[in-house]
């Protein structure tokens, strides 16, 4: 009886030994299955983090170059009416073109595209203006640096790209009257009258007057340019918006 319970035990130790040595392979599979899932996790997450860095320095060059943009034709509309010159004579049709995001050139936004997205660790690879329904800027960035080595093949030498489009949304347009509604100088130095429109000269002449003024309404706020009343002007921002487009 002894020695059939100690030929029993025997056994099951036996057995015991041999499904611990059939479950050690298994569980080394297991392991290595979990370690290349989180591998393969944290490669898409690189990916992903160095897509989206990508995707910012494309937001941030396409609205720089918009913005640039914008403050140029600010400056083209306000500079004559800061120097004296008004808002009379062939003027109207060209502020009338401004109004419309339009006569500026380009060059110079897109050079703060390329500075912006330098900012953001990426280079930019297009940047395309576009002129219709409004003045736009599509801009194609590339990371500079690589995504990153990885279990997933050719990463060390994947490089992030992602584009972006600002738009450069006009605001104003010109006065019915040309003026607002308010009086201005005429192209000779005489002033018109209250609710009048002002003369029709342009820049200032011999006499020193300054030029007519010019009106623009805003999202249904009037403006008058008055070279004559440089104290309150329209901001970069009351003229034009600036936003990317969906």
């Amino acid at each position: 009886m002894a020695a059939t319970t100690a030929r029993t035990a025997g056994g099951a130790r036996r057995r015991g030994g041999r499904d611990a040595g059939q479950a050690f392979p298994l569980y080394l599979v297991a392991v290595a299955a979990l370690l290349f899932l989180a591998l393969a996790f944290f490669a898409v997450g690189q990916a992903a983090a160095s897509r989206n860095g990508a995707q910012t320095a494309a937001d941030a060059a396409a609205l720089a170059a918009g913005q640039q943009y914008r403050d140029q034709l600010t400056k083209g509309l306000l500079d004559p009416f800061r120097s004296g010159a008004g808002g009379g004579g062939d003027g109207r049709a060209r502020w009338a073109e401004q109004l419309r995001g339009r006569g500026v050139s380009s060059g110079p936004a897109c050079e703060n595209a390329d500075w912006f997205a330098a900012q953001n660790d990426a280079v930019v690879s297009a940047c395309r203006p576009g002129s219709e329904p409004a003045t736009s800027f599509a801009v194609t960035v590339k990371s500079r640096k690589p995504v990153g080595r990885s279990i997933i093949p050719s990463t060390g030498s994947t490089y992030a790209s992602a584009e972006a489009k600002a738009v450069v949304v006009p605001r104003c347009t010109l006065a019915e009257d040309g003026t607002g509604g308010t009086g201005g100088t005429g192209g000779t130095g005489d002033k018109g009258g209250t609710g009048g429109k002002g003369g029709d000269g342009g820049a200032a002449d011999g006499t020193g007057q300054p030029g007519p003024p010019l009106g623009i309404v805003c999202d249904g706020k009037t403006w008058v340019l008055d070279p004559g009343n440089l104290r309150v002007l329209p901001q970069a921002s009351d003229l034009f918006a600036v936003r990317l487009a969906q």
